[in-house]
């Protein structure tokens, strides 16, 4: 079944911005091939959750193409030569990060899809493979949530001018993964948010997502003031992230680090007292285990259900975290641990670890804080005091400083 897009794609653009589109790729943007005859797309498949998504499209012989990005709304440009759709409806139907997608003719000898998401996005891989022992080549497209920032930076480097994507070249952003050179970046996130409340106070009924969004706009605070470091905040308002979203975010920034937020509450109102959580596919501890059992209904608590992905798109989902990037998340939990020693009340037996799912970046060394309960009316009290929220910044702070003395000691 054929679809078009010169209907569909004037209700996605004003006219006259579609208009300015067209003018920006000259005429002579694709290349001649010895064949003449409009390329055949005749298969498609999508797959992937919230965060990530990939797409595959089954071409008879191999597509040049070009990337863009467009804003208001978030869209991924796929320009390509004249090309005759052949793919079902079903095969294409927007799923993932993707709200909608549209294929067609855009004018004499060009064809576009065009991929529209409700938050920022990026490219992390694009090529063409050719498939073995045929003469069809698939065009893979993996695409990611990235930050305003990182999506506005792609507007700034694309060219309308020049290919900026064919298969070989460098894309106009590269996800995931730190950056080489640049400020060291620390992810904050502010757990909860939106739909999302969390805990409870007992006595000022203030909600977590509230608690952990004061102190991540303290904590950046702080961070930024450390000499080349730069602070992000996975969120900066009362807004509902998945587990997979804020992972994510921190990768779109290439993050050093990534610091998650919580102020949990027990049954047992006299326990208090702040722990460092690292990532283990075994709980140390009863408490951690039920604590990383409640974080990780985050996602259900909104109506998100995690869904296991075929394999062919396994590595764009949620992995367990590598052995060296955990090493590096012990390496800060005792750096942290260390400068609260005598500063911030902990539990017993501070640094625990269990399976926390936002800590799953297999790339980002992370560790989940939980300052305190919000069950216990003693740390409530300090939990909702700006003062004590400065100061305990202030001593995380450090302890990042001093995390990236030993790792620069080490050669890390």
């Amino acid at each position: 079944m054929l679809r078009s897009l010169n209907d569909r794609f004037s209700r996605l653009v004003p006219g006259l911005f579609l208009a300015a589109l067209l003018l920006c790729v000259p005429a002579g943007a694709f290349a001649a091939s010895a064949d003449t005859s409009p390329l055949l797309a005749f298969a498609a498949r999508i797959a992937g959750d919230d965060a990530r998504t990939r797409l595959i499209i089954d071409f008879d012989r191999k597509p040049d193409f070009e990337v863009h990005y467009v804003a208001n709304p978030y869209r991924i440009l796929i320009d390509l030569p004249q090309t005759d759709f052949g793919i079902k409806a079903e095969e294409l139907e927007a799923r993932g990060i993707f709200t909608d997608i549209r294929y067609g003719a855009m004018a004499a000898g060009r064809s576009r899809i065009v991929l529209t998401a409700t938050r920022p996005v990026g490219v992390a891989l694009a090529e063409v493979q050719q498939e073995e022992g045929a003469s069809s080549h698939r065009l893979v497209i993996d695409a990611a949530i990235v930050t305003e920032t990182v999506f506005q930076a792609q507007m700034q480097k694309q060219s309308w001018k020049e290919v900026s994507a064919q298969a070989g070249n460098d894309l106009p952003v590269q996800l995931p993964g730190s950056k080489a050179d640049g400020p060291f970046v620390i992810a904050v996130d502010a757990g909860h948010g939106g739909i999302d409340n969390g805990a409870r106070g007992g006595v000022t009924k203030m909600e977590e997502k509230h608690v952990t969004l004061a102190f991540a706009k303290q904590l950046a605070e702080a961070l930024n003031a450390l000499p080349d470091t730069r602070a992000i905040l996975t969120r900066d308002k009362d807004e509902f992230l998945s587990l997979s979203q804020r992972v994510q975010l921190a990768r779109s920034e290439g993050a050093n680090l990534l610091i998650s937020i919580h102020a949990d509450t027990l049954r047992q109102k006299d326990i208090r007292g702040a722990t460092v959580y690292t990532i283990s596919d075994k709980a140390s501890d009863s408490l951690a285990a039920s604590l990383a059992e409640r974080e990780n209904l985050s996602d259900q608590i909104a109506g998100i259900a995690f869904v296991d992905e075929p394999a062919e798109v396994a590595d764009i989902l949620l992995d367990l975290t590598r052995r060296e990037t955990q090493a590096f998340s012990i390496n800060l939990a005792q750096s942290v641990v260390g400068k609260f020693k005598d500063q911030v009340l902990l539990i017993n037996n501070p640094h625990r670890h269990a399976g926390f799912r936002v800590l799953t970046a297999p790339d980002v060394p992370s560790i989940l804080l939980e300052l305190g309960f919000m069950s216990n009316k003693e740390d409530e009290k300090l939990l909702t005091d700006p003062e004590w929220q400065k100061k305990v910044a202030g001593l995380i702070a450090e302890a990042v400083k001093d995390y990236r003395t030993t790792v620069a000691s080490n050669g890390g």
